[in-house]
C-alpha cells in the first residue's frame, strides 16, 4: 500500500490520508482525559503556528496555580520504567516527553535529526530529561511493520540506534518492507537477526505497539508527532526553542 499521509507544511504534522485505514475517532475512557483531550486539540492550534512561538500553553500559567485535573491526567501517562528499551534518560528525571510517531511521517524524521538531539545533550545528558517513545503507526501496513520493528530492535537494546537509522535523511524513501528491516536492524548493530524477525512478527511486539497507539488515540491525537511534556501537550516538528522553553518552565514548576 502507497503511503497515504497529508503534510501540513505550517504545522510540521503529518496526518493521515481519508482512506488510512489507521484513522479513527479518539477514544475518550473518563471525564478528565475527555478534557485532556480537548486541550490537546486547543494545544494544537497555538502550538502549530507558522510563526515562531515565545511561550508554551501551561494550566499552571503565570498565577501559580496548581495543574488541573487534566493535566494530571496526562502526567500520569510517563511510565518511568527503568527498564523500558524505548526511552532514554533517568526514570526519576523531573521532566519526561512523550512523543508519539510514526517512522513514515517525514515531520518526525526531522525532530529526530534536528531537535532532539540537542535536547539529549543539553538535557537527558545532565539528568533533567527523559524522552519516553511510543509507537503511533497511522500511515498502514509499512508504519506498522516498522513500529514493530523498532521494538524488537529495543529487545536487544538498540532501539535508538533502530530510530536514527530509520530516520536518517531519505530513509523512509527506501520503505519498510521486510528486507529493508532487516538492513536497518543490521545498520543499528542488531546482533541477533533470527531473534529480531520473530520478535518483530510475534505477539508481544504486535501488543507493545497497539498499547502505545491505543493511548494516543485515547488522548484525541490524530497527528504525527505529538508531545507531551510533563503533561503539556505539543504538536509537531516545532522549533528546538520550544522544546526546550517547555522543559525549562516544567523543571521549574517540578521544583515546587
Amino acid at each position: 500500500m502507497p503511503e497515504n499521509t497529508t503534510p501540513d507544511n505550517t504545522t510540521g504534522r503529518n496526518t493521515p490520508g481519508k482512506n488510512t485505514p489507521g484513522k479513527r475517532r479518539p477514544l475518550v475512557i473518563c471525564a478528565a482525559v475527555a478534557v485532556a483531550a480537548a486541550l490537546l486539540g486547543t494545544v494544537s492550534y497555538t502550538a502549530t503556528r507558522p510563526e515562531p512561538r515565545t511561550s508554551v500553553v501551561t494550566e499552571e500559567g503565570d498565577s501559580g496555580q496548581q495543574l488541573d485535573d487534566a493535566t494530571a491526567e496526562l502526567v500520569k501517562l510517563a511510565r518511568r520504567d527503568a527498564d523500558d528499551a524505548l526511552a532514554q534518560g533517568r526514570a526519576d528525571a523531573p521532566v519526561v516527553l512523550i512523543e508519539y510517531a510514526d517512522f513514515k511521517c517525514g515531520y518526525c524524521g526531522k525532530f529526530a535529526r534536528d531537535t532532539e538531539p540537542a535536547l539529549v545533550k543539553k538535557y537527558v545528558d545532565d539528568g533533567t530529561l527523559r524522552i519516553e517513545w511510543r509507537n503511533f503507526p497511522i500511515f498502514g501496513a509499512e508504519s506498522e511493520a516498522a513500529a514493530r520493528a523498532s521494538w524488537a530492535a529495543g529487545q536487544q537494546g538498540r532501539f535508538w540506534q533502530f530510530h536514527a537509522a530509520a530516520y536518517a535523511e531519505g530513509a523512509k524513501e527506501k520503505g519498510f518492507g521486510a528486507a529493508r528491516l532487516d538492513a536497518l536492524a543490521r545498520e543499528a548493530g542488531v546482533k541477533d537477526l533470527d531473534r529480531f524477525r520473530t520478535d518483530r512478527d510475534g505477539s508481544a511486539a504486535h501488543a507493545a505497539v497497539g498499547k502505545d497507539r491505543d493511548e494516543a488515540y485515547r488522548l484525541g491525537a490524530t497527528s504525527t508527532p505529538s508531545f507531551l511534556v510533563n503533561g503539556q501537550p505539543i504538536a509537531g516538528a516545532q522549533p528546538a526553542a520550544t522544546f526546550e522553553q517547555a522543559v525549562e518552565t516544567a523543571k521549574a514548576q517540578a521544583a515546587r
